[in-house]
């Protein structure tokens, strides 16, 4: 059982080693609630990509539990799948199917119909303005391209838990913009939204939370107000880094 009911994801005492090495996260804790945008933030290899795949399946993990809209990851990772939608860093796409047999393909996955996955599909693939390249081959897209189709893919299903790794590497600025339009769209409805980001002028305008990850462990978290208390996003990260 969760102890908030309100809270879409719940990260518990999660920790994660690799074989008898020093752990990669050590005893995570974190909430997310509809509504939120929640920025995770630190250095490369400070547990990022280790936490986010343990949050999405992708990940096996001993140590504590997280839970998707009340349901453990562990124990029920089809309903959590079912409400989850994942974009990873580096897409890893079918590229020998043409873009909208890969997005038709997602959304049978869902089991979203005929009439619903048109309409999204036709909206997404409009704004990131790839319309007119999804009769082609996979293979034969940019990794901008990629990158596109993947929020596309993720978005199509209405999940009500948005994870997002490096979301905006590859993509350009107006698609970058796009992204941050749809984010903020989709809170307002009641999604939660968490990512990992370096670029910490993009997380102080579009988070209403962050959590600063160090050497696996979270070394402060809050609202944005709470940790930079009139100051930028940057200096806080830099205070808390220091601080540590």
């Amino acid at each position: 059982m969760r102890t908030n009911d309100n809270a879409m994801l719940e990260i518990r005492h999660y920790s994660k080693s690799y074989g008898s090495e020093k752990r990669a996260v050590d005893d995570v804790n974190l909430t997310v609630m509809g509504g939120d945008i929640c920025g995770f933030i630190g250095h490369n290899g400070a547990g990022k990509s280790t936490t986010i795949r343990a949050v999405v399946g992708v990940l096996d993990f001993t140590e504590g539990d997280i839970f998707i809209d009340g349901h453990s990851v562990k124990d029920e990772p089809m309903a959590c799948k079912r409400v989850t939608a994942y974009i990873p860093d580096n897409p890893d796409l079918y590229e020998n199917l043409t873009g909208i047999q890969y997005l038709n393909f997602v959304a049978d996955v869902f089991g979203i119909d005929a009439r619903e996955r048109e309409q999204s599909i036709r909206r997404y693939a409009d704004l990131f303005e790839i319309t007119g390249d999804l009769g082609d081959l996979i293979g034969a897209y940019s990794h901008g391209m990629k990158q596109k189709l993947a929020i596309i893919s993720a978005l199509i299903h209405k999940p009500r838990l948005l994870v997002l790794d490096e979301p905006f590497v590859g993509l350009d600025p107006k698609a970058a913009f796009t992204l941050k339009e749809i984010m903020r769209e989709m809170c307002q409805n009641g999604t939660a939204i968490f990512f990992s980001t370096h670029v910490l002028d993009v997380a102080e305008k579009l988070c209403n939370k962050v959590a600063i990850i160090k050497h696996g462990r979270i070394i402060a978290s809050g609202t944005m107000e709470e940790l930079t208390e009139g100051h930028s996003l940057e200096e806080a990260f830099l205070e808390a880094d220091g601080d540590e």
